[in-house]
């Protein structure tokens, strides 16, 4: 199925979109969530994997565009967007160099989520690294130097804390190692502790990782690992939040706190969550859910009531 023919079995959208929300108060506060945005440059070379693939990498600059300038129409405002990896799509060279003497993909979307009126928090996806053609670190200096971003980190904002996840630290993805797959995420330990000392914190959370739980290593160390932690600390996570498969899928509570996966605006413009967080009954809803196309790439535009 392709944009076309989900809108047209959805039914058409309005010619204009109204972009008036609640009135602001200080009990509630906006966010967004975007995935994938797979951003290319003039070095790409392709094909991708199948026709639609091949299709979509071409657009993902003018989709994110359209996404962001969409967002940054609400009234009121989103206060933060959060991005769950696939930042840009692979590594034109292996060399470091050629990152500070061209502009590259990399810079490319810096350059468009720095038009975002409100601040971006990236995390990273498969995509961001090229293990082993590319080490971890190579990309995590990469990140810092252009991005300002380490691997993994938390933000706190208005009482609410917002953690990105990275699950290619683990030995998944280290090439010297037993259990190395790709297909399979891991977090390694120091990255465990890391993140049970800002659960620890009881704070209503939400948490974004690129793999879907269902391919991220339940356990590392004997019987502590990522799954474990998620449970123990389900009281207090609000929402788990995923990209990777570019399709909306809802896990529900089978992790613990509820799970979805999101798609991607590489496939869609309209692929964005845009949640409202009541401070004062600590919850959230997601504003544009009734528009979420389950188990497809797409998802009709929002119009606000």
């Amino acid at each position: 199925m392709n944009r076309r023919q989900f809108t047209s079995l959805l039914g058409a959208a309005a010619a204009s979109r109204i972009t008036a929300l609640a009135a602001p108060s200080p009990q509630r506060f906006y966010f967004a969530v975007i995935a994938d945005t797979h951003i290319i440059d003039e070095f790409y070379k392709g094909p991708e994997g199948n026709p639609l693939d091949t299709e979509t990498i071409f657009k993902t600059g003018e989709r994110l565009a359209a996404a962001r300038d969409f967002i940054n129409s609400l009234n009121p405002p989103m206060e933060r967007v959060f991005l769950v990896g696939d930042y840009f799509h692979n590594y034109p060279s292996a060399e470091w160099d050629f990152y500070f003497q061209h502009k590259t993909r990399v810079d490319r979307a810096l350059e468009l989520t720095s038009a975002f009126k409100m601040p971006v928090h990236a995390g990273f996806g498969n995509h961001d690294y090229a293990v082993p053609r590319v080490s971890r670190e190579f990309s995590h200096n990469l990140f810092q130097q252009k991005f300002g971003l380490k691997p993994y980190y938390s933000v706190d904002y208005k009482d609410f804390k917002f953690i990105h996840l990275n699950n290619f630290i683990g030995d998944t993805w280290n090439p010297k190692s037993a259990i190395y797959d790709k297909g399979q995420g891991s977090l390694g330990e120091e990255q465990l502790n890391w993140l049970e000392a800002e659960l620890a914190q009881r704070k209503p959370t939400f948490v974004f990782i690129h793999f879907p739980l269902r391919i991220c290593l339940d356990v590392e160390v004997k019987d502590y690992g990522l799954h474990p932690l998620l449970r123990k600390y389900s009281d207090s996570i609000q929402r788990v939040i995923s990209g990777h498969w570019h399709k909306w899928y809802d896990f529900a509570r089978t992790f613990g706190p509820p799970h979805w996966v999101m798609a991607a605006t590489r496939y869609d413009e309209d692929a964005y969550m845009l949640i409202e967080v009541d401070r004062k009954a600590v919850t959230h809803r997601v504003l544009n859910l009734d528009e979420i196309g389950w188990s497809t790439h797409y998802s009709r535009p929002y119009h606000p009531a």
